[in-house]
């Protein structure tokens, strides 16, 4: 556990401590981050055609996936929706950022885009199976790839303007963090006799916290690609929701509408939250995304060594 905690931390930690200055190089560093994600998933899907019984594999890899995002999801916002109540964070939806999107459905299409992606490498993984050593070799590569998106992900977190002393004393975000961690965890413990999973294995598949393109790699390394595309699902279907759920909460339950989005909260869903929750939320959702990045890698690990 602890050599694969090293491997997947270090390029993490060595982006980290790379300083950008210079706004071009951030801007390619970004679309690096983009493009590393769609590779990953397009090689995923390629994987996945390698399975036997392929039909029967992907339905039973949707149920399971429905199972897993329904229990969980149930704990985020019974969670969540009790640390509302607790928690006075205000929203200013008059003072936006500009460039947010114009709509959630907008924001959503690039969601619905990576599961296109998922499609297109599974007809590339069915159209190639005859080619000897296709499957494992996209499995090793999306490795790969991997290693290099979380140096990546690592310079952002650096250069997100944000230290981490500012970070840390930040209680509302710490607080949904730590709320969406436990209750993540716990809907993992509850779905796993349902899906005929060792606790341990349920807790892992919990443990992405929206990060879909690392659980679904470190998941699928580790109990087979059928699981990995569990991990995938259950974690896109959370980014999906959030789109939803973000315009409809924020401004009553600030606390529920930032932290069900996850670790995508310092990412793909911030321009939702910036739009209707206004500029006050977003440090909030910054730091609780910035914190549940860091718990997934060394959590995802540690349940699957168990």
């Amino acid at each position: 556990m602890l050599s694969g905690l090293v491997i997947v931390l270090l390029p993490l930690v060595l982006g980290y401590m790379v300083p950008v200055r210079r706004a071009h190089l951030m801007a390619l560093i970004n679309r690096g981050v983009n493009a590393s994600v769609y590779v990953i998933l397009l090689l995923m899907g390629i994987s996945l055609a390698g399975l036997d019984d392929l039909a029967d594999q992907l339905s039973r890899m949707g149920s399971q996936a429905l199972v897993l995002f329904t229990v969980i999801s149930v704990c985020n916002l019974a969670g969540l929706w009790w640390l509302s109540s607790r928690l006075s964070l205000s929203t200013d939806p008059t003072r936006v950022v500009p460039g947010a999107p114009a709509s959630k459905l907008a924001a959503m299409a690039g969601s619905l885009a990576l599961v296109s992606v998922v499609v297109v490498g599974i007809a590339l993984g069915l159209a190639g199976r005859r080619l000897p050593g296709l499957h494992d070799g996209a499995e090793i590569l999306a490795e790969w790839v991997l290693y290099a998106l979380l140096a990546l992900i690592g310079c952002q977190l650096r250069n997100s303007g944000m230290p981490l002393r500012q970070i840390l004393l930040n209680r509302h975000g710490l607080g949904i963090a730590l709320m969406l961690a436990a209750t993540s965890l716990m809907g993992g413990l509850l779905a796993a006799p349902l899906l005929d999973l060792r606790p341990s294995e349920g807790l892992a598949l919990a443990a992405g916290f929206g990060w879909y393109s690392l659980s679904a790699i470190l998941v699928g390394d580790q109990l087979g690609p059928a699981l990995g595309g569990v991990a995938f699902f259950n974690d896109l279907a959370r980014e999906l929701l959030a789109f939803v759920l973000i315009p409809l909460l924020i401004r009553r339950h600030a606390a529920l509408a930032i932290g069900y989005g996850g670790a995508t909260s310092m990412d793909f869903t911030l321009p939702v939250i910036q739009q209707h929750g206004g500029v006050t939320c977003v440090p909030v959702a910054v730091v609780s995304g910035f914190i549940l990045s860091l718990l997934s890698p060394p959590l995802i690990l540690f349940f699957l060594s168990l």
